[in-house]
């Protein structure tokens, strides 16, 4: 298969991060994380399960990507958790392996930013507040995904930290952290992190360059290995996630 979308691309590279077994949360806009634990589960992670935000409902199956986690859309699903269930498992610390998190910032240590972009007393933008990203040092690891790659996007310093990332610097103990952000997913390339936990680029999109990465980050990532090229969809990969998606929401 050919045509690919963007979007197509960054559910496939999420769902291949995923393991066999994990147990994932995600938050309210829940249409590329979802698509890729359906994905993950119907090829190479059959036990999977996810949690789809706000919602609760676990490992739903609908019949098109959902816009809301709060659509009453998401039926039939193994079950259904009440909203004070979700929150006491994102605060046990042992319920979930992976959350997919996001910001209107993310920075140069994976903190992410939801809150106010510019001074607290007045902000340039007000975001929907922290959300469910305070429970991110509770997760064992973390997937951070955005459809936007922009300087003002990815800075070196989020205004607010509503989600922590990694300490900014090696010296911080991290006790309070696992594994930490593992991820990012963005439009142009993916990236990991440093033994210092600050980011660094590993892979552009086919048809990126990456100067256009660097162009577009509001940072300079820590040096690597050099970059290599994000691989392409399979026919599989590509055919399984067109069932899951039939209206073409990612496609769009």
């Amino acid at each position: 298969m050919t045509g690919w979308s963007t979007s197509e691309l960054m559910a496939i590279v999420m769902a291949r991060a995923f393991d066999d077994g994990e147990v994932v949360v995600m938050g309210a806009v829940p249409a590329l994380p979802m698509a890729a634990c359906r994905l993950a589960r119907a090829t190479h992670a059959p036990n999977l399960e996810f949690i789809v935000g706000g919602s609760g409902t676990v490992s739903p199956e609908p019949d098109r990507l959902p816009a809301s986690s709060c659509g009453g859309d998401l039926a039939p699903a193994a079950t259904t958790l009440a909203l004070p269930d979700v929150v006491l498992l994102e605060g046990r610390g042992d319920a979930f392996d992976v959350f997919c998190a996001g910001g209107l910032q993310i920075d140069a240590h994976g903190n992410c930013n939801l809150i106010v972009v510019g001074d607290w007393e007045r902000p340039k933008l007000r975001g929907p507040g922290t959300v469910g990203l305070p429970f991110l040092p509770n997760t064992r690891r973390s997937i951070i995904y955005t459809q936007s790659h922009t300087p003002r996007t990815f800075v070196e310093k989020v205004d607010f930290v509503g989600g922590p990332g990694h300490p900014s610097g090696p010296e911080q103990a991290r006790p309070y952290r696992k594994e930490g952000p593992t991820l990012v997913v963005t439009p142009l390339a993916t990236f990991d992190f440093d033994a210092t936990g600050r980011m660094r680029l590993s892979t552009v999109h086919p048809g990126v360059t990456v100067d256009e990465v660097l162009a577009a980050t509001g940072f300079i990532p820590a040096p690597g290995p050099g970059p290599t090229v994000t691989p392409e969809p399979t026919d599989e990969e590509l055919g399984t996630l067109r069932a899951i998606d039939p209206d073409g929401v990612l496609r769009r």
